[in-house]
Order: structure tokens, then C-alpha cells, then sequence
């Protein structure tokens, strides 16, 4: 009989995460760095206890939300770019539903994290427990299964011996390039309590490394053969493309080669804003520069990219009769709007594709009008950055500030809002990889929890944290976290007095002002947070800067302290940084103001311009 070690489920469990390792830049490390926790009665009495015994090996951080938990884990793993990946664990009912959000969020971006919740009682002994959902018609169904939408792996332990194949699952999906997202496991806490004779094989210490795909040689070849025959070929380059680690490999590619590469939102930060291939971000947040090459070209080389409206214009960005090449490791995203589907990973891609073409190039003219696309939009980013006398700067020049006062290795963090917008177009990257943008989800309170999560990822370099007042209201407790945990980072809070740009998109259909900016809701009277006296209560060191000239110095002086910083700054609520792409949304087609109806006829215009079924 094989040897064999008595322990209970929470036990074998946390043994099992503490005895799986991978290798990043040559060293071996903890595929488990770390746990993310609040504890209620569902993973405090077993869970805990087993955390607990390992604490200086797997360390437990408390959160203060569960989703803010859950987000600064994957704001972990997307620094570690999908290397490491942490753990967050709740209670049972609202904890667990706190982290759906989270879960999302992981889901959408393709990164990972693993979700550990209690559940209720397999025998149902003593049901119904605390915080426990019924459904009358089936009583196997509990909130947990609302993770069934948002995560890649979902399981739920009802006899301790399945951890012993559920687990390697979980890991597998967790690595595994193209199904990469959220692994999440209910644990019932009858079965967290319950002992095993778990072999003592499964606890062998395993070192896991991150498959490499290779194309398939005949869909290489077909790749090389629409390459040479391009004119204007266009490469996009995706979050996948920094995920495989393949920035340096795309960026030569694309240089040797003379072909202009614009990035997406997951993308962006893969190259350095003057690479001499680099035209800019693309589509809806884009610039003018790759989204004029856009639609001149005859090839598109997608690559690492799920191809999200923001990207596409809605499908309008491209030539009806462009081709696409989309070279990703899910197979899901490759096959996408008809393209020609080179399923493999980024980096082993690219260079193969190399090799395969030799010394082609495109046309001299074509690289020479990615050149000066891109020189004419830095022009027009030095004009939306020039400093005025106006008394309220605009967020493009709040950006210019922060971005040419942030180091070289300073990692900029945002997400939703109208800040995605303008750092996508203003933002110019000085080092690949210091750029984390979440647009897949375009989840509100991602930023600081995030920050937290990238400070905690790599201790040598600071996030700068750029939010709206309406993010910071809507979650804001991990400064406190970071001040606690010693983790630093910089928070930059623009305060443009709501949510100031889907008033702009509310206005820009033909609605009326309404229940988004504060003057414009249900209220007293309209009155602005000290947003700076809030973090100081959460222990953050704080300035309130009246002027775009003090912006600068303050950051500077939040670069020399000791710990996590917030600097908020009154901005603009109604100049944006322009922009040259179209976006589908519902606009109604009838109502009583004429502004909605032509912005319904407008709607209607730029529909026949999508590329259908192509």
C-alpha cells in the first residue's frame, strides 16, 4: 500500500497549493505565492486552521472586501503576466457573491486566479444555515453556483478524496494558455472538517511550466502566403503578445519587417511609444494614426487579441474587404470574423512566421505612412497636453503631467471610466510591461485593489493608480490595505464631479443630463468630497493639488515617501481627448427629444459601414 498522510480536506488542500512551484526568469518560486482572505463562519473554523499552520510559507493577507480582494489578486497575476497566481478565499452568501464580480473580471482579461468559498453542509443536517439561499425546486443550487457564468473551473468538494483530481485541474486551466481564467471551488464545511488517507504522492513537490503551442504548419504556410501578397498589411497586437512574452520577438519582427503595429487596451505597453514600428493604440480609445492605417489596409495580423468592439470600431475600423491572419492560443479567439486561424502561442508564432518569410518587407511607402500617421498624432498629444490658463486642467494634461513625472519602470494602472479613454491616447510608454489598462470587464474599483495586488508583485517599481472620483467612491479601501501591508503605491484621483464620461456618451446619443454627474441627480445639494482628508483616515499620505502646475511636484514628492500616496486634483468633466472611431450602442429609435432621434439616424449611418459575417 502506498504511504499515506490522515488529514482533513482544508489540510490536504493548502498542503497541496504549498508544494506546487513554477519558474519565472530562470529561479523557481511558488506557483502559490499567496492567499487573499476574510473569514466567516464557512472558511474560519477549517480553512483558516489550515492557513494558518503554513502561514510562513503560503502568507494569508485580510482583505477588507471581498471583490477588492479578489480584483488585487488579479491585479497580481497580470503583473506577474499569468507567472504566479493568488488565491482569495470568503465565507459563504454575500462573501462569495462579493467575488462574482472579480471573477468576472478574470474571466473576460483570460487571467487567472483561484476562488476558494465555503458552502453549506453536503448532509444538510442543519439546513438552512446562515446566509444560505433556497431553491425550492432544487436544493443543490446555493450562491456558489452563480460562479458557474465567471470562471473556467467550477467545482464544488462533496467527498474530501476529490481534491485529489479536482486540484491538478484547477492548475491546469490556471496555466494553460488558452483557457486561462478564474478556477473556482466551493468547499461545504461538513467536508472541510472531514480526514482522508491522502497519498503522500500527491503532495510531491511538482514544478509547472506554461505550454508553448506551435502553429500547425500548413495554416503557417497559408499565413506567409497572404503576407506576401499584402500591400498594407497592419498588426495588432494584443494582451496575448505580453502574456507569452513575446515583446521583444514582435517588436523586431515588426521592424525588420517595415510593418506599422498598433496596439489594443490588453496590448498596450508591449512596445515602447517610440519603437519605430509602433503607431499607437487602435480603435474606439485609439489614435488617429493606426486607425487611418486601419483602414487602408489589406491584411491584418491579429495577434493575442479577442478582438473587443473597442478594438474593432464595432467593425468598423477595417476595409469590407481586408483579410485577417489571427495568430492566438485559444482557438476560441483565432477563428473570429472568418480569419484565417494560426492557433498557437505568441512567441513560438512570431517566430516561426520569421523564419518562414525570409527577408520580405512591405512596401517602403506604407512603413513611411505609418511614420508620419504617428508623427502627426504625438503632434496633436503635445497639443491636448500644452498647459493653459484655464482654472480646471483637462485630463489629457493631468496625463501629461503624471506620465512625464512617473519613472521609467512605474507602472500605470487604471479602468473604467473615462480615464481608459485618455490613457490609452496619452499615455506614452516608456518601458514594456508598465502598462495595465482593465478594459475587458471595465470593472469600477479594480485600480486600487489592483494597485495593491502589482505592488505586492514586484516591491521594485511603484504603481501609479489613476481613478475618477466616481471609482474612488465606489471602492476605496485598499489604501488602507496597502498602508497596513506596507505595499506602496500612488493614487492619482481626478475629480470631475460624477461619472463624467457617460454623461459625455448620455449627451452624445441625445439624452439629457441625468443621474450622473452630482449636480445632475436627486439631491440636497450637490457637495465634493475632501478626498484627501479620506485616505489620510486610512492612513495614506495625501496633498489636494489646486493648480496643474503643483501636479509635477507633488507626484515628485509622492515618489520620496515611505508609503502609499494620494493626490487628487478638480478636472475637467467636458473636454476629452478626441477621437476618430465609431462604437455600436442602443440609441432609441423614437422618443420625444429630436436630439435622440437624429442620434438613432446617425446610429443608423454607421451600421452600414460594419463588416458583416467578414
Amino acid at each position: 500500500m502506498p504511504a499515506t498522510l490522515r488529514l482533513t480536506m482544508a489540510q490536504a488542500l493548502v498542503r497541496y497549493l504549498c508544494n506546487q512551484f513554477t519558474v519565472v526568469e530562470g529561479a523557481k518560486v511558488p506557483l502559490f505565492p499567496g492567499v487573499f482572505a476574510i473569514f466567516g463562519h464557512g472558511n474560519v473554523t477549517c480553512l483558516s486552521e489550515a492557513l494558518e499552520a503554513v502561514k510562513d510559507t503560503l502568507p494569508t493577507w485580510r482583505g477588507q472586501n471581498e471583490q477588492s480582494m479578489a480584483l488585487a489578486a488579479i491585479g497580481f497575476a497580470k503583473a506577474k503576466r499569468r507567472r504566479q497566481i493568488m488565491v482569495a478565499t470568503s465565507s459563504i452568501g454575500p462573501g462569495a457573491l462579493n467575488m462574482v464580480t472579480a471573477a468576472g473580471v478574470a474571466h473576460s482579461n483570460r487571467l487567472p486566479v483561484l476562488l476558494l468559498s465555503g458552502d453549506t453542509f453536503v448532509n444538510r443536517r442543519p439546513d438552512p444555515v446562515m446566509q444560505q439561499v433556497e431553491h425550492f425546486g432544487d436544493p443543490t443550487i446555493n450562491v456558489n453556483d452563480a460562479f458557474k457564468a465567471v470562471t473556467r473551473y467550477w467545482d464544488r468538494i462533496v467527498h474530501p478524496e476529490q481534491i485529489i483530481s479536482s486540484l491538478p485541474q484547477a492548475v491546469g486551466v490556471l496555466l494553460d494558455p488558452a483557457d486561462c481564467g478564474p478556477a473556482f471551488i466551493a468547499l461545504p464545511q461538513d467536508v472541510q472538517e472531514m480526514t482522508w488517507d491522502y497519498p503522500e504522492a500527491f503532495f510531491e513537490p511538482a514544478v509547472h511550466k506554461i505550454p508553448r503551442p506551435r502553429p500547425d504548419r500548413d495554416r503557417l504556410q497559408e499565413a506567409v502566403k497572404i503576407l506576401q501578397q499584402a500591400k498594407r498589411p497592419l498588426i495588432i497586437s494584443g494582451g496575448g503578445v505580453r502574456y507569452s512574452g513575446a515583446e521583444k520577438a514582435l517588436a523586431e519582427f515588426a521592424a525588420k519587417r517595415g510593418i506599422p503595429l498598433a496596439e489594443t487596451i490588453a496590448g498596450k505597453g508591449a512596445l515602447t511609444h517610440d519603437h519605430p514600428a509602433h503607431v499607437g493604440p487602435i480603435g474606439i480609445v485609439g489614435s488617429t494614426s493606426a486607425n487611418a492605417l486601419a483602414s487602408e489596409a489589406d491584411v491584418i495580423l491579429a495577434i493575442g487579441t479577442r478582438l473587443m468592439d473597442f478594438t474593432t470600431g464595432s467593425w468598423t475600423a477595417f476595409s469590407q474587404t481586408a483579410k485577417f491572419i489571427s495568430i492566438n492560443a485559444a482557438r476560441w479567439d483565432a477563428t473570429k470574423h472568418r480569419a484565417l486561424a494560426v492557433v498557437g502561442d505568441a512567441l513560438e508564432t512570431v517566430g516561426e512566421l520569421a523564419d518562414a518569410l525570409g527577408d520580405w518587407t512591405v512596401p517602403a511607402a506604407w512603413t513611411q505612412k505609418g511614420v508620419a500617421e504617428f508623427a502627426k498624432w504625438n503632434a496633436m498629444l503635445d497639443g491636448f497636453q500644452k498647459p493653459t490658463n484655464e482654472p480646471v486642467p483637462t485630463y489629457a494634461q493631468v496625463v501629461g503631467v503624471v506620465n512625464a513625472n512617473a519613472r521609467s519602470r512605474d507602472l500605470l494602472i487604471t479602468a473604467a471610466g473615462g480615464l481608459p479613454g485618455e490613457v490609452m491616447k496619452n499615455w506614452r510608454v516608456k518601458e514594456p510591461n508598465t502598462f495595465d489598462c482593465e478594459f475587458g470587464f471595465s470593472c469600477m474599483g479594480y485600480e486600487i485593489a489592483a494597485g495593491w495586488g502589482a505592488a505586492m508583485a514586484d516591491p521594485t517599481r511603484t504603481p501609479i493608480v489613476m481613478v475618477g472620483d466616481g471609482t474612488y467612491m465606489m471602492m476605496n479601501s485598499d489604501i488602507y490595505s496597502t498602508v497596513l501591508s506596507g505595499h506602496k503605491i500612488i493614487v492619482i484621483v481626478c475629480d470631475n464631479g460624477g461619472y463624467a464620461v457617460i454623461n459625455r456618451l448620455q449627451n452624445a446619443k441625445g439624452g439629457a443630463s441625468f443621474n450622473n454627474l452630482i449636480k445632475d441627480c436627486r439631491v440636497k445639494e450637490p457637495f465634493a468630497v475632501d478626498f484627501a482628508k479620506h485616505a489620510e483616515a486610512m492612513g495614506a499620505l495625501t496633498r489636494q493639488v489646486d493648480s496643474l502646475a503643483d501636479l509635477g511636484p507633488a507626484i515628485e514628492w509622492a515618489q520620496n515617501n515611505d508609503r502609499t500616496t494620494v493626490i487628487s486634483i478638480v478636472s475637467d468633466a467636458f473636454t476629452w481627448t478626441p477621437g476618430d472611431a465609431w462604437w455600436d450602442v442602443g440609441v432609441p429609435a423614437t422618443s420625444e427629444r429630436s436630439e435622440v432621434r437624429e442620434a438613432h439616424a446617425s446610429q443608423l449611418d454607421g451600421r452600414k459601414r460594419q463588416r458583416v459575417g467578414v
